[in-house]
């Protein structure tokens, strides 16, 4: 409620009622409500918008950013900051992350496409079994992927996005911590990560066909990062297509930030990236 937090709370039944904003006197509130956790992992919706006042849409800023990536941009852990307990969406926080983060000082509207564990070619993987099950561009063009599903059995991956619903200036792209996983040293491999991320790029491109790409890699590793940067000139030499460009985040530094759940960064780590980030942007032509 006007940009402070007054309800963190985990849905624990299918349905729960909250009151976020009350008083004796009229007044004029911004509401916003956020699903802290991941689509992956639970899916939940809005029933009903009960008030003696009028509800008005948000108006729109005048940037938009689309993030796309992994465990990192959901901010993975980020409330256990003393790296104690095994992963839960109760540690989870999308707002305490480098991609929100980015936007809210950016004044930019952002949307994200991030699943855990997922990737280009490969999700998370001990090396042995490729997880082809685990990629993001299988559902880049749905509204969603969630193991879970809504009453009746409707699934998110089931419903097709419209992508002219969110028009971005900027599509960040973080994706290849999980690949590393798979790909490892094998040529064969990151020849195929490449393949996979060109092809992807060029799927972007066509829906968004007036937005910047930034290509970045490098929170929890970089081993893919010059790979990141071999398929990106090869991308532009082949498409003439130069309104995109690369971006090498900086390895957390756990002797400075810590870490948090399973080695994730914290969101001293996740502010420094979001600095980086602002100031890649900030070079681009885009008004910011």
């Amino acid at each position: 409620v006007d940009g402070e937090r007054v309800l963190d709370e985990i849905i624990d039944r299918s349905s729960k009622e909250f009151t976020v904003f009350d008083g004796d006197s009229e007044r004029t509130a911004e509401i916003k409500v956020i699903k802290l956790s991941e689509s992956a992992q639970s899916v939940c919706g809005i029933s009903a918008i009960d008030t003696d006042g009028t509800v008005m849409p948000a108006e729109g800023r005048p940037m938009k950013i689309e993030f796309i990536g992994d465990s990192i941009t959901c901010g993975y852990g980020v409330d256990d900051e003393k790296h104690e307990k095994p992963f839960s969406t109760a540690t989870e926080d999308c707002t305490r992350a480098y991609a929100i983060k980015t936007s809210e000082k950016l004044n930019a509207d952002w949307s994200l496409v991030s699943y855990s564990g997922y990737g280009i070619c490969s999700g998370y993987s001990d090396g042995k079994t490729q997880q082809k099950s685990q990629l993001v561009p299988k559902y880049y063009d749905k509204f969603g992927f969630s193991y879970s599903n809504f009453d009746g059995g409707l699934t998110a991956a089931n419903i097709e996005w419209d992508h002219s619903k969110f028009e971005p200036d900027v599509v960040v792209i973080n994706l290849g911590t999980n690949d590393a996983s798979w790909t490892r040293s094998d040529e064969e491999r990151i020849r195929e990560y490449m393949e996979n991320y060109d092809e992807f790029l060029k799927h972007i491109r066509e829906v968004h066909p007036k937005a910047h790409i930034i290509c970045s890699l490098g929170i929890m590793g970089d081993d893919l990062y010059p790979f990141i940067e071999k398929t990106v000139e090869e991308y532009i030499a082949q498409t003439g297509d130069s309104d995109i460009s690369t971006l090498h985040f900086d390895i957390q530094d756990v002797n400075a930030d810590g870490y948090a759940s399973d080695w994730h960064p914290t969101e001293a780590t996740h502010e420094k990236a979001s600095e980086k980030l602002i100031a890649a942007i900030r070079e681009l032509d885009t008004g910011i």
